[in-house]
């Protein structure tokens, strides 16, 4: 991968770039958001790096169901197992600025229609 194609999350698992780490093991990592749209609002990063969701392959089924296991033990961990929302923007226009797969955690807050759609 050329420095171009290196994300701002593969900086942060490298180290390169300082983050609040809530959780991380060999296949991902957890942060907090730095621009949290929520009272909770975590990102799951998988280490490997997927642009987007319609990139991952068959190969990579244990790893997607990693992340989903990893969001529910980290929102445990953060009091809000009760209620919480799991958002995965594919694309740019769907919202996604970094491209590298992440799964957002978000909870401690009442979803209705006037805040879904804006993180």
């Amino acid at each position: 991968m050329s420095d171009a194609q290196v994300s701002l999350f593969t900086r942060i698992i490298n180290r390169e770039i300082p983050a609040d780490i809530v959780y991380e093991d060999d296949q991902c990592i957890v942060i907090n958001d730095i621009a949290p749209q929520a009272p909770v609002h975590m990102l799951v990063i998988p280490r490997k790096p997927l642009a987007m969701l319609v990139d991952a392959g068959p190969e990579d089924k244990m790893v997607m169901g990693h992340l989903l296991l990893v969001a529910g033990e980290v929102a445990r961990m953060r009091g809000v197992d009760e209620a919480f929302r799991l958002v995965i923007n594919n694309g740019a226009g769907a919202g996604q600025t970094v491209f590298h797969l992440h799964l957002h955690v978000l909870g401690n807050t009442q979803f209705d229609e006037t805040n879904l759609a804006t993180f």
